[in-house]
C-alpha cells in the first residue's frame, strides 16, 4: 500500500528540501547565526566589568561558542539521515535560544560560558544543517541559493555590533534575549522543511571518508588528496577572511589613518564581503564552481597587495572583501561533487574552517609580534597565493568529473 506524504513534505516540491516560506526562515536563521557570533566582541567591556574578567578571560567567550560550533557541525554530521531534518533543524535554534538566554543571565561567568557552548553547539548545527540542506535541495541552482543563504549571515555579522551600540554594551542581555526569541520563532516555519530527501543518505561507511582506506588504493589516495586540499583551501581563506576583520583596523591606523576612519572601513570590508554573495549567485548560473572559486582567490591576493600601500589600503580591504566572499559558499557544491564521500567531507571542511577562523587571530598576532603590523596585508597575501594554487590543483584533478557533469562555463585546465 502506498504511503501518502505527511501534509509538509506535500507543501514542498519534488525538486526542493524547502518551501518558499522556509527559505525565507533559513535565510533569517543564517542573519540570527550571524548576528550572534558578532554579539560577544562589543559585549566585552560589560562582560569585564560584570564578572571581573580579564581580556583573556572575556575572550573565552567566543572561543567557547566556537568550541560548541565544530561539537555542533560534527553532531549534525552524525544524526543526518538518521534523524529527520525539522527535527535536527528544531533541536539546533532550541540550543541557540537556551544558550542565548543562560549567557544573558547567567549569575556566574562559568555557567555564561557553558550558555555561549550550547548557544555554539546551536549555531553549528544551523551553518552545517542549512548549508547542506541548501547544497542537495536546488539542483543547478544550489550554489546560487548558497551564497544567497551566506549573505545574510554577512547581514547578521553586520546588524549585531550595531545593536549594540545602539543600546549600549550593557543592554547586552537584552539583545541576546531578543535573538533567542527569534530563534524560537523560527521552529514555527520547519514544517516546509523536508524531512528526508533522496540526497540525506543514513551516515553509513560508504560515506564516511575516514573509511576511505578501506576502499581501492589509488581511489582512496585520490579522495584523501582532494579531501586534503578542500581543508587546506577553508582553513586559510577562512583565516585570511577573519584575520582581515580582526585586524584592519589595527592596520589602517599604524599607517597613518584615524581610529575613526579605521573602525568606518572595516565595516565597508564587512559590507562588501556581504555584498559579494549576492552579486556572485546569478553569475554561479553561468560559470563552474572552480572558475568562480579562482577569480576569487586571484583578486582576493591581488587586493592585499595592493594593501600594502597605505593610501591604497581602505579600497584594497574593501576589494579583498568583495572578492573572499563566494568561496566558502561555491566551494560546497563543487566538494560534493569531487569528493566520493563529500556529505561527510562537508561537516569536515566546515568544522575546520571555524577552527581557521579561531586560530588567525592568534596566529597573525604572533606574525607581528615577530615582525610588525604593516606585515600585515603581506602574510595574508601568502595564504591567499596558496589558496589559489591549491584552487589551481583541485581544478586540474577534478577536471574530468567537471567535463562529465556538463554544467556551464569550464573548470581551470
Amino acid at each position: 500500500m502506498q504511503t501518502l506524504p505527511s501534509p509538509p513534505d506535500a507543501a514542498v516540491r519534488p525538486d526542493r528540501s524547502f518551501s518558499t516560506p522556509a527559505v525565507v526562515a533559513s535565510c533569517i536563521g543564517f542573519v540570527l547565526i550571524g548576528a550572534l557570533q558578532s554579539l560577544y566582541g562589543p559585549a566585552l567591556p560589560a562582560l569585564r566589568q560584570e564578572y571581573g574578567l580579564s581580556p583573556s578571560g572575556a575572550g573565552l567567550a567566543l572561543s567557547a561558542h566556537f568550541v560548541g560550533g565544530v561539537t555542533g557541525v560534527l553532531g549534525f554530521d552524525r544524526a543526518f539521515g538518521r534523524i529527520g531534518n525539522r527535527a535536527l533543524l528544531g533541536v539546533s535554534y532550541t540550543l541557540m535560544a537556551l544558550g542565548s538566554v543562560a549567557f544573558a543571565f547567567s549569575p556566574g561567568w562559568p555557567l555564561a560560558l557553558l550558555g555561549a557552548l550550547v548557544t555554539g553547539l546551536g549555531f553549528g548545527g544551523i551553518d552545517y544543517g542549512l548549508n547542506q540542506l541548501f547544497a542537495t535541495g536546488f539542483g543547478r541552482r544550489g550554489p546560487a541559493m548558497l551564497n544567497i543563504l551566506n549573505a545574510h549571515f554577512g547581514i547578521g555579522a553586520i546588524a549585531g555590533p550595531a545593536l549594540i551600540g545602539l543600546f549600549g554594551a550593557d543592554r547586552y542581555p537584552a539583545v541576546f534575549t531578543a535573538f533567542a526569541v527569534l530563534a524560537a520563532l523560527l521552529l514555527i516555519p520547519l514544517g516546509g522543511v523536508r524531512d528526508r530527501h533522496p540526497g540525506d543518505l543514513p551516515a553509513d561507511a560508504a560515506a564516511d571518508p575516514a573509511n576511505a582506506a578501506n576502499a581501492a588504493g589509488p581511489r582512496a589516495r585520490r579522495t584523501a588528496a582532494l579531501l586534503t586540499v578542500f581543508v587546506v583551501l577553508y582553513v586559510l581563506h577562512v583565516g585570511v577572511e577573519a584575520a582581515v576583520g580582526g585586524w584592519e583596523p589595527t592596520h589602517l591606523e599604524a599607517v597613518g589613518h584615524s581610529a575613526a576612519f579605521a573602525a568606518s572601513a572595516t565595516s565597508v570590508y564587512w559590507l562588501m564581503l556581504t555584498l559579494g554573495r549576492f552579486l556572485v549567485a546569478p553569475l554561479t548560473l553561468r560559470w563552474s564552481e572552480p572558475v568562480i572559486i579562482a577569480v576569487s582567490c586571484a583578486g582576493t591576493a591581488l587586493c592585499l597587495l595592493a594593501a600594502v600601500q597605505p593610501g591604497l589600503a581602505p579600497y584594497a580591504y574593501a576589494g579583498v572583501g568583495l572578492f573572499i566572499a563566494p568561496i566558502f559558499p561555491t566551494g560546497l557544491p563543487w566538494l560534493r561533487r569531487a569528493v566520493p564521500a563529500a556529505r561527510r567531507a562537508g561537516a569536515l571542511v566546515i568544522a575546520a574552517s571555524m577552527v581557521g577562523g579561531v586560530a588567525a587571530g592568534p596566529a597573525l598576532g604572533k606574525v607581528i609580534e615577530l615582525f610588525e603590523v604593516r606585515a600585515v596585508p603581506a602574510v595574508l597575501f601568502v595564504l591567499a597565493a596558496v589558496c589559489l594554487a591549491a584552487t589551481w590543483w583541485l581544478a586540474r584533478a577534478t577536471r574530468a568529473a567537471a567535463g562529465a557533469s556538463g554544467g556551464p562555463g569550464s573548470p581551470l585546465g
